[in-house]
């Protein structure tokens, strides 16, 4: 492993962590910040412990403390709490790249993580962002949400949740011994919560008046329409579908088998197709550009944009998103049949909140699905 260099050091940009010795990195962050952290295994715990800001601490001196550091720990012992001083805590900032680096190899999307740097470059650090972790009360933490707390709410929400994640981090990590972001933030908050409206859908018995619309459009390609009937006939997510390749689809069993990785609950999920579902599929065969998608978006081999169906929507006169029209087979499914409501919940791949209800729940009804999608299907087409 090549030694950091003073004039490697000097140049580099963030997000980074240049690598040392003794566990020893410089993390750089993506406003450009650089700081010293120690990796090192502290009595069977694997910790994160900041020695410092670059250029207030040089590369000699952050060598020095590193190598003491190590040796304590390499004899068992807690140099944390050396000379009966606890080692300086990470800033919030340098906290929130940890936390973020940790999790990125979990997250399903490499959305999340730019997202998370997102929210907190915007709320939460130009406030606390330079605050050592140790230092950071409940009263910081409103100043953060307040301002966003009434028009922003469901931000303020992810806001607020990632600074808890961030500060119990802390806490694992010995820098902390409370989350200042938690009960009494809860507790202090205003719980006037602003009415949110929901996503935009279509009367049921609208919904075939709009395929047929979308079908007669000159505004879409042929793969983009069929993708859209193919979404309303299954009650699926956007993703689902337009991410769909050719060996999710069984054709002989009218069966579509979503891998786990492209659903919510991060659960496989059985999907049965109608009989005009199936067609949908055998039109879209003849649209192949060679990938694995059933629906192909303009590249080739990349999938449809996500914002394909809502701009074709709008553009139609719909007051609509593709999530609304599962809205629109929910409401069509409790109003005009007599499924259970168990059904409907599994044909929306909905997870059963209650855990004992959901402990003895094993089937996933799928042959009671089955009638109700191609009751769906028959419903749309008159």
């Amino acid at each position: 492993m090549a030694k950091l260099t003073a004039r490697r050091i000097e140049t580099a940009k963030g997000p980074a962590k240049l690598t040392d010795e003794h566990g020893l990195y410089l993390r750089v962050s993506p406003r450009g910040a650089k700081s010293w952290i120690q990796r090192l295994n502290i009595q069977g715990l694997r910790t994160d412990n900041s020695i410092g800001h670059y250029p207030a601490v040089g590369l000699a001196e952050a060598r020095v403390t590193a190598f003491e550091r190590w040796k304590i720990a390499k004899a068992g012992g807690d140099p944390r709490k050396e000379n009966g001083k606890a080692v300086l805590a990470p800033t919030f900032a340098e906290a929130a790249e940890a936390v973020i680096a940790m999790h990125t190899p979990t997250w399903r999307s490499p959305k999340s993580g730019l997202q998370w740097r997102a929210s907190l470059e915007t709320y939460a650090y130009p406030s606390i962002g330079e605050l050592p972790m140790s230092e950071i009360t409940p009263g910081h933490v409103m100043a953060v949400l307040l301002p966003i707390w009434n028009d922003k709410r469901e931000t303020a929400r992810r806001v607020k949740q990632r600074i808890s994640a961030i500060c119990r981090w802390s806490v694992a990590q010995g820098y902390r011994t409370d989350d200042p972001a938690g009960i009494v933030v809860d507790a202090a908050l205003p719980r006037n919560a602003t009415k949110r409206r929901p996503m935009p859908a279509l009367p049921y018995d609208e919904v075939a008046d709009c395929l047929a619309k979308v079908k007669a459009s000159h505004r879409a390609s042929a793969s983009s329409k069929l993708a859209l009937e193919f979404l309303v006939l299954t009650a699926a997510r956007s993703a689902e579908v337009r991410k769909a390749t050719w060996d999710e689809m069984d054709v002989a069993s009218a069966t579509w088998t979503v891998p786990a990785e492209r659903m919510k609950a991060n659960r496989e999920h059985r999907v049965p197709l109608s009989r005009r579902a199936i067609e949908v599929l055998a039109e879209a065969a003849g649209l192949s550009d060679g990938s694995e998608l059933v629906f192909p978006g303009v590249r080739q081999g990349r999938p449809l944009s996500e914002n394909t169906h809502a701009k074709l929507l709008r553009e139609l006169g719909f007051d609509a998103v593709t999530h609304g029209f599962r809205s629109s087979f929910r409401d069509y499914a409790a109003e005009r049949t007599h499924t259970p409501h168990a059904v409907m919940e599994a044909a929306l791949a909905h997870t059963i909140k209650d855990k004992a209800e959901a402990a003895y729940a094993r089937s996933d009804l799928f042959e009671k699905r089955r009638r109700l999608m191609e009751s769906w299907a028959e419903y749309l087409s008159g």
